[in-house]
């Protein structure tokens, strides 16, 4: 079953299309450095920082987890959105039950295998449709799109979702991520267009 989350933009505003994006058919390809070569051996994901429970999956221990399979939009800070996604992956908060997150938590630095980092508060990560994914449009998640395994937040600008994450970091403090660090937005609402701060 396909669950549809495409109804976020109602939480942002009456157009499902924010201002200043335009819809494509396409998906296009970007990051900040290329595509970068994964051994699916070495794909898992970590969990830790402020947890009672560090966690360690190998990448066939994180796809047996409990998963989902969400229809949902995407949205690029360079102006473009894709409607209609089909993620399959694990719910954030899956990650939280999990590791046990400290009551002081209150931000996530998200660590891609690149070098990559973004960050976001905890309350955002647990937004609807934030996922870990691993599989697209019924197929594994292509590398370029950042499989075997990626981020997703329908709800931000794309730049908030990793690309072939390999660490997720609860923290006490904030940290800003690579782009974050560069001028983009901490926030990064699209139907505000919080691209730049």
């Amino acid at each position: 079953m396909v669950e549809d989350v495409t109804h976020i933009h109602r939480e942002y505003g009456d157009d499902r299309l924010p201002p200043g994006q335009r819809k494509t058919d396409r998906f296009p390809v970007l990051s900040k450095s290329g595509t970068p070569s994964v051994d699916p051996d070495d794909a898992g994901l970590d969990v830790y920082g402020a947890v009672d429970e560090p966690l360690d999956y190998s990448l066939s221990e994180f796809k047996a987890l409990p998963s989902v399979t969400q229809r949902q939009d995407f949205h690029c800070v360079t102006g473009w959105s894709k409607f209609d996604c089909e993620f399959t992956g694990v719910v954030f908060d899956e990650l939280v039950e999990r590791a046990g997150v400290h009551d002081d938590a209150d931000h996530v630095l998200f660590h891609a295998h690149d070098g990559y980092t973004t960050n976001l508060p905890l309350s955002e990560c647990r937004h609807e449709g934030v996922l870990l994914a691993y599989g697209f449009d019924g197929d594994p998640l292509p590398a370029d799109h950042g499989g075997p395994l990626r981020v997703v937040t329908p709800h931000k600008y794309a730049y908030k979702g990793a690309k072939w994450v390999s660490g997720v970091e609860f923290l006490t403090d904030k940290e800003l991520g690579y782009w974050e660090k560069r001028g983009y937005s901490d926030t990064a609402n699209p139907w505000n267009e919080e691209r730049y701060s």
